[in-house]
């Protein structure tokens, strides 16, 4: 009974530890939509794959999505669980493309 009773005791601990090991994966793009009813957002990344992002009551930043409609943002969700935001922040704009400069070609003398 007493090994009945460590074993159980030593996998309880080791799922507890287990359970919430905080790695995290990073979406960046642009805010397509957000349901304020469902508190759903879907973001758009670079190549043009949408994800539907659910926010908690958790979530760091949800107060200001409503704000971020049609912007560039970055959510953090749980590598776990990605359809649910840990976080949400503005994200940084697209840098604008320089005109390139032609070079001037030298005259042989």
């Amino acid at each position: 009974m007493k090994n009945t009773l460590s074993i159980l005791t030593v996998l309880a601990l080791a799922a507890a530890a287990n359970a919430g090991c905080g790695k995290t994966a990073t979406i960046e793009g642009k805010l397509a939509s957000f349901d304020a009813e469902k508190k759903v957002l879907v973001v758009t990344d670079k190549a043009g794959k949408d994800s539907s992002i659910t926010l908690t009551p958790e979530t760091k930043g949800a107060d200001s999505v409503k704000d971020l409609v049609g912007k560039a943002v970055k959510v953090e969700a749980s590598v776990h669980e990605k359809t649910k935001a840990l976080a949400v922040e503005a994200g940084a704009a697209a840098p604008a493309e320089e005109p390139k400069k032609e070079k001037k070609k030298k005259k042989a003398a």
